[in-house]
């Protein structure tokens, strides 16, 4: 069985609020790493910071292309508004895949389009931000997933610790 393994794929983000955004969601989803093309972010990358450090733990690499390195088995999605594309809530996720995501003000090429496995949008009225995005694709693909853990444990480790909200349970509210 292929091991499961999740890649963002960033074409020239413009934004290093996005692209730490983007990081904390990918630390939120446990994606396995994140790499972008170009050089806007590098040049505005050290005037913002990733909030929960995520980049310790979760490589983000610049490439020359999107699409170099990529293992024989791992899927090509692109996630964009694209005539003919399928609707997210429609689409089964492959086991291994790089999601790739065009810049906040443009595309994916329509060369790197044309490799894609699969395009896929977000039915939204109106374009969401990058990180916006990619959360909304991880979250897909966690609530589709039949690993995904639940539980108190997961909200204990997971919440922040000024947090210490609880559900009343049946037999509190009726005493």
């Amino acid at each position: 069985m292929t091991q499961p393994q999740t890649i963002i794929g960033l074409i020239n983000p413009k934004s290093p609020e996005n692209v730490g955004a983007v990081m904390r969601a990918v630390g939120c989803y446990q994606a396995d790493s994140v790499v972008y093309t170009g050089t806007r972010y590098d040049r505005a990358a050290k005037f913002s910071t990733d909030t929960k450090s995520v980049s310790d733990t979760v490589p983000l690499t610049k490439v020359e292309s999107i699409l170099d390195g990529l293992a024989d088995d791992t899927q090509i999605v692109c996630v964009e508004l694209a005539l003919g594309a399928t609707p997210l809530p429609h689409f089964e996720h492959p086991q291994k895949a790089i999601y790739i995501f065009g810049p906040e003000d443009g595309s994916i090429p329509q060369e790197v389009a044309d490799r894609a496995h699969h395009v896929v949008y977000v039915p939204t009225i109106g374009c969401m931000n990058l990180a916006a995005s990619v959360n909304v694709l991880l979250y897909d693909r966690l609530a589709k997933s039949e690993s995904m853990v639940v539980g108190d444990e997961l909200i204990r480790s997971s919440r922040d610790n000024r947090n210490k909200l609880r559900v009343k349970q049946e037999n509190e509210q009726a005493a």
